[in-house]
């Protein structure tokens, strides 16, 4: 479960009776649970709407109704098959578990939603696809986005939506036009078009059916972004997002920064064990990069528990502050020994110590070392203010101009532009260790990961309470890691 002020990743076993309670501060709007081992979550999410307390009103006028639409992936095989793939794509997206006319197999098998003209509806919308970022778009009807990641909003008109996987949007439709039938539809936003086939066709459709419509009526249908447009379009809708200041659980930035980070992400390569055949670039694999670190998952003891017992050997804590060489990140060239050691990051379990209510700056540069793809990087704990988007080379004096510290958005998963970057903040004010990683699945056994760990405060409510008696024991699955042929590595 993700959230600002929540506790994440309890693991349940089978046959084990759960019960789960915990606190949701400072958040309203919509949320993601998932799963969060391999490729579960494809089918084990959900939503958390969060509503204001009693007898307090959303700042927007109140909708007629609230529609939960969640967005997710199919594949005609056993999902444990995909940790074996690099990326699939999926053989169909659901409209809250509909696949829609595209399909022959589902003509017959369309979301619907009925609505009544003149009244105003709240979409909660939720991205749970594994891997693949969604566009979203109601044949002519424009959205009004009132919060994002459970954060309100200032209201924001658009007749497009991105969505990266992890990402939650609160938007208000108003069936304002003739009584008939129009498609919702959503389609896939793939970037790094090198490496990641483009697929022909993945638009999905749902519709939305005006009360007293013919039935029999052929649906408008929509118009979505194709080609290099979408990139643009993408990035108007992101970038164009602000908080909205003074509304309910709204907080200015921080002016003051205690940690300030420059982390290069994306892609990199591993070397191909030996007896192996790997299927990326220069007969390697791939390996996620951030600092030129590949995260290695902890195989013995959980982070939090080395942590809190002060066990050593399970991880380091000299993450870097910037990567070990300025380049030109999103032109990246091979000119002598040191990038060609750019090419091969690092593989090890470092995290990053911050001190409880320090102030954090992230600038998360995307580089072009293997591909430039958008990247939704997703920090566990906490949310985090959005100062700024924009591509190439982070430029520190003059993009640092440009950032905004009077209303940006607030977010805990953000699509880093490719061949650009983003500017985060957030106050560690959650003790405990915490991933931030790329929420596309197939990433994460690359390592796109890194971890901070928040020391505690000086009180016992903002200390780290110690584990659970009955936290099960971590294991590892080869089966889940590895594939079963010997001469050929598809993990990577």
């Amino acid at each position: 479960m993700d959230g600002a002020n929540m506790i994440t990743q309890c693991p349940i076993q089978p046959g084990y009776n759960f019960t789960y309670r915990f606190d949701i501060t400072g958040q309203e709007g919509t949320l993601l649970w998932h799963a969060h081992v391999v490729n579960l979550r494809a089918t084990l999410h959900g939503a958390i709407i969060i509503r204001p307390r009693s007898g307090r009103p959303y700042p927007f006028p109140k909708p007629y109704k609230e529609v939960p639409i969640i967005f997710a992936q199919w594949w005609n095989v056993d999902l444990a098959v995909l940790q074996l793939r690099p990326a699939p794509i999926a053989d169909a997206f659901l409209i809250n578990g509909l696949a829609g006319d595209t399909y022959s197999c589902s003509k017959n098998r369309m979301y619907n939603l009925k609505v009544v003209q003149g009244k105003t509806y709240l979409l909660r919308i939720i991205n749970a696809a594994l891997n693949t970022h969604l566009f979203f778009k109601i044949a002519n009807h424009n959205v009004t986005v009132v919060a994002i990641d459970a954060a309100y909003t200032t209201p924001y008109v658009s007749d497009v939506m991105i969505l990266t996987p992890g990402q939650t949007v609160d938007a208000l439709l108003t069936a304002d036009q003739p009584i008939g039938l129009y498609y919702m539809t959503i389609s896939a936003y793939i970037s790094a078009h090198p490496i990641v086939p483009v697929p022909t066709d993945r638009t999905i459709n749902g519709l939305i059916v005006y009360e007293g419509a013919a039935l029999n009526t052929s649906p408008a249908k929509t118009t979505m972004p194709e080609g290099m447009n979408q990139i643009s379009t993408a990035h108007r809708f992101s970038s164009n997002i602000t908080s909205l200041v003074g509304g309910p659980h709204w907080t200015p930035v921080p002016r003051h920064v205690d940690e300030k980070m420059f982390i290069t992400m994306g892609l990199g390569l591993d070397p191909c064990p030996l007896g192996t055949k790997c299927i990326g670039p220069l007969g390697q694999r791939y390996a996620g990069s951030l600092n030129n670190r590949t995260f290695a998952i902890p195989q013995t003891l959980s982070l939090q528990e080395a942590y809190f017992y002060n066990i050593s050997g399970i991880y380091t804590d000299d993450f870097p502050n910037q990567p070990p060489l300025k380049f030109d990140y999103t032109n990246f060239e091979v000119s002598g020994d040191n990038e060609y050691k750019m090419l091969f990051p690092e593989r090890k379990t470092s995290v990053k110590i911050l001190k409880f209510n320090s102030t954090v700056e992230l600038i998360v540069q995307n580089t072009g070392i293997i591909t430039s793809e958008s990247h939704p990087m997703h920090l566990h704990g906490f949310n985090f203010y959005v100062l700024g988007y924009g591509f190439g080379n982070y430029d520190p004096i003059n993009d640092a101009r440009k950032l905004n510290l009077v209303n940006p958005q607030m977010r805990n998963t953000v699509g880093v532009p490719p061949g650009g970057w983003v500017v985060l903040r957030f106050i560690a004010n959650n003790p405990g260790a915490w991933m931030f990683h790329c929420h596309m699945d197939a990433h994460l056994p690359y390592g796109i990961i890194m971890a901070f760990i928040v020391q505690n405060g000086p009180t016992p409510e903002t200390s780290l309470q110690p584990p659970p008696s009955n936290l099960p024991q971590c294991s590892r699955d080869p089966k889940i890691y590895e594939s079963p042929t010997t001469n050929v590595d598809l993990s990577y």
